[in-house]
């Protein structure tokens, strides 16, 4: 295994986590998912011994990694923040490039090969439009595929990503993720990254850490999604005690986005109705008497009809 946790406590004075057992080995991609606040950060700067562990211990590539340096962590694995500083005056292809100094004094200059790898990396993020670009021309989301270009160019065994793909469409969101995934099992690299957005960052990983009651639920990532049901159906959340609601038959997404519709646009007691989906219209029921709807709008007008 290339990292291992074994039986660690991670926090600051009291602990976040507790009594954590898993590891991760080449060739494997890792989602890490869980609330704000809940030590997902907390983790990740843990296994860079940028915090201490408070019992148990982390293992790199079989040494504990409170006993490494900082830059034996550096050469092991590449990390890139959902926030980062940006280099002044740098352009896309430089900051890209200082992925590469981790091997060599600031003051080399880059072989060709290393030079051509840059080009492979500004183009497999689909970049070379941009690649001269100063940094504070990118946008926000160029911008944060570029610093994953760095940890890219790095060339570590493990790569650390923090909420990668926050400022991202769902287009650059596959791209990014679709180009961890092949890294991964290609190059025999283990990747670990958080993100709120697992509905889709699920496909593309193999194992899953949940965060939750301060420990973690560690294994393949849809296992983990299985026994844990809250990360398949969302809590239906109830902002006003004037609204009640209906019975709703529907598909857990439908049964949310309804949900959600009713409670905005209704103040009051809907419990005398039951909607159900019907695969591209929904029936509303009251007593004996039915309704199709093939609009959210339709059923609006209707409800307010009814009451």
């Amino acid at each position: 295994m290339f990292l291992e946790l074994k039986n660690t406590s991670i926090g600051y004075n009291t602990p976040l986590i507790s009594g954590v057992d898993t590891s991760l080995k080449l060739g494997e991609i890792c989602l890490l998912v869980g609330n704000n606040g809940v030590g997902k950060t907390t983790l990740i700067k843990s296994i860079l011994k940028q915090n201490p562990v408070l019992e148990g211990e982390i293992l790199l590539n079989g040494e504990k990694v409170d006993e490494l340096s900082n830059e034996q962590i550096a050469r092991n694995i590449a990390i890139v923040f959902s926030k980062s500083v940006i280099p002044v005056n740098y352009t896309l292809r430089d900051l890209i490039s200082l992925g590469k100094y981790i091997h060599y004094p600031y003051y080399f200059e880059l072989s060709q090969e290393d030079q051509q790898e840059v080009e492979d990396i500004i183009n497999d993020l689909n970049l070379m439009q941009y690649r001269d670009f100063q940094l504070t021309q990118l946008s926000d989301g160029n911008l944060q595929k570029a610093f994953i270009g760095r940890a890219l160019a790095q060339n570590s065994p493990m790569i650390i990503l923090d909420e990668p793909t926050t400022h991202l469409d769902e287009e650059n969101k596959i791209t990014i993720l679709t180009l961890l995934r092949k890294l991964a099992k290609s190059h025999h690299k283990v990747i670990l990254f958080s993100s709120h957005d697992w509905r889709l960052a699920k496909e593309f990983a193999d194992k899953m850490w949940f965060i939750h009651n301060k420990s973690i639920d560690a294994g393949i990532t849809e296992e983990v999604l299985l026994r844990n049901n809250e990360l398949l159906n969302p809590q239906l959340f109830q902002f006003t005690d004037q609204f009640i609601a209906p019975e709703i038959f529907a598909p857990e997404l439908h049964k949310e986005m309804l949900y959600s519709f009713l409670q905005k646009n209704f103040q009051k007691n809907l419990s005398d109705l039951k909607f159900e989906f019907k695969e591209t219209f929904w029936v509303i029921s009251k007593e004996h008497i039915q309704h199709k709807c093939d609009s959210f709008e339709e059923m609006a007008q209707y409800i307010q009809n009814l009451h």
